[in-house]
């Protein structure tokens, strides 16, 4: 078996709150299904872990903030690149030294593919994607199989 991650990074969805609200609330008015999963599994590995915001890069799950229309989807490649670039720096400031650290990404292409997994690596970090290549239809399954077996 693999060694636990010591880090899980999860991404924003589209749909959230009317109102301001904790970051692991905020998505969706009943939540997002998928954001569901992916924060039951973040608290069930038992890690610390955050959520990658479109707009605001790097938030804890217990942080407020106010909802937010924003999203990384259909941006322009320099448009992703400055957020994975300033992303990357939260994440580093909030975690340094990486070197060794296993850190566990759960978002699409728009979150990690655009410099932030490469940037993580380049840190010395192990990351790891166990969804990498999964379709949205295919993620759900994956959670809930993990979760409950």
């Amino acid at each position: 078996m693999d060694k636990p991650a010591d880090i899980i990074l999860i991404s924003c969805v589209k749909t959230k709150r009317c109102y301001a609200a904790k970051v692991k609330d905020l998505y969706g008015s009943k939540q997002h299904p998928l954001f569901k999963y992916r924060r039951k599994y973040a608290e069930s590995v038992g890690c610390p872990w955050y959520v990658l915001s479109a707009k605001h890069g790097l938030l804890h799950p217990d942080e407020w903030i106010e909802p937010y229309e924003c999203t990384l989807k259909g941006k322009c490649r320099p448009v992703k690149r400055g957020w994975a670039e300033r992303t990357l720096e939260q994440i580093i400031a909030e975690f340094s030294p990486l070197c060794g650290k296993i850190l566990e990404l759960h978002a699409g292409i728009d979150y990690v593919e655009f410099g932030l997994e490469d940037g993580l690596r380049k840190q010395g970090a192990i990351v790891r994607r166990p969804l990498k290549g999964k379709n949205l239809l295919e993620q759900r399954p994956w959670y809930e199989e993990w979760l409950f077996g």
